[in-house]
């Protein structure tokens, strides 16, 4: 681990418009209660029309950015952001990053990691126009909750190592694997006398950090050998994988092309990259196919029983290009599904 270099300060208030449901909207990009690059305060407000004043959020990112399309990318720096709600709509933030442009690369970045850029004005449409029991009831759960918004932090490779390490274990093992990756490899973020970062919160690592992370410490991680191999495969790739998230838009159709391409990274399938692109790039209408118990959770809630990917697939399809919001929907409504399956119970190696 590092110390932070020197910082630079700015600031700014993002008004989104309408009451902003900051925790709820955030708390998809937090692993665990302990997640080391991001803490949602999740205030006293439970939201709907009046919003979440008083809610913050603190969270580090490296930010990566190219000349142009034939340019390899390369790291522009470190910011640390401080987000505050102010009152419904208003949402201050300030930032300490590594260098000037580091500090106005985030805070363009902060708009959609907020989620400015989500709009869920067709789907409030769609349900209306359907007009059956179930799309009325999701329309209920949106007027309910309208402040959630889908967040896009830009960090597409960051986003696929976390995701990465999900896959098949519980969510303990994932959030362990991530806390603790952080805290033993993982730098300090940048600071300033007006906005210091807490003294837990960790940078996620580079490429060339990831690779030097020794076998037998992916082990103690609690990091299954081809989940290890995986995330090595994909930093040997963090070029490309940076190239093609700062070369496609927040845009349903280039999202989907998007997850074709990240899908060709040998351990990296349609889940991870659900996953990653639904925090990295907010994509509205991907769902997390292959999910333990998505489908399941799913079928029940829209029908009353339990159905596979393909019949959540079917479900969704009349909602498309919304699936995500949706899921999205339905979790936020407070349904909870009957777990009949056979509970994951993994042994902890850790000791051997």
């Amino acid at each position: 681990m590092t110390l932070a270099p020197t910082a630079v300060h700015d600031e700014t208030v993002v008004d989104l418009g309408s009451p902003y449901d900051l925790p709820r909207s955030l708390g998809v990009l937090q692993r665990g209660h302990a997640d080391p690059s991001i803490r949602i305060d999740p205030g006293e407000f439970l939201g709907g029309a009046r919003g979440t004043p008083g809610a913050g959020a603190w969270l580090c990112l490296r930010i990566y950015t190219m000349e142009d399309a034939t340019s390899p990318p390369s790291e522009l720096g470190q910011a640390t952001l401080r987000l505050d709600q102010l009152d419904p709509s208003q949402v201050r933030v300030r930032v300490a990053a590594s260098s000037e442009s580091a500090a106005q690369a985030a805070m363009h970045r902060s708009a959609g990691i907020l989620g400015c850029e989500d709009d869920w004005q067709d789907l409030e449409f769609l349900l209306d126009a359907l007009g059956d029991r179930i799309s009325l009831t999701l329309a209920q759960v949106r007027r309910r909750h309208p402040g959630v918004r889908l967040p896009a932090t830009g960090a597409l490779f960051d986003e696929l190592v976390t995701a990465t390490l999900e896959q098949k274990v519980t969510h303990d093992q994932a959030r362990y694997a991530w806390r603790n990756l952080l805290r033993r490899h993982g730098d300090r973020p940048p600071g300033t006398a007006a906005l210091t970062a807490p003294e837990w919160m960790r940078l996620p690592l580079t490429a060339s950090q990831l690779r030097a992370v020794p076998s037998w410490e992916w082990h103690r991680l609690w990091v299954q050998p081809p989940l290890s191999a995986t995330v090595q495969r994909m930093a040997a790739r963090a070029a490309a994988v940076h190239r093609l998230g700062l070369s496609t838009p927040v845009d349903t159709f280039d999202v989907q092309e998007l997850a074709d391409q990240l899908t060709a990274i040998p351990g990296i399938g349609v889940w991870t990259v659900a996953e990653a692109l639904q925090r990295s790039h907010g994509a509205a209408d991907l769902p997390a196919v292959g999910d333990y118990h998505l489908s399941a959770f799913v079928g029940e809630a829209l029908t009353g029983r339990r159905t596979d990917d393909d019949g959540m697939l079917a479900l969704l399809e009349p909602f498309r290009p919304h699936r995500q919001r949706i899921v999205r929907l339905l979790k936020l409504s407070g349904f909870q599904h009957q777990r009949m399956g056979p509970k994951l119970a993994p042994e902890d190696h850790r000791g051997r």
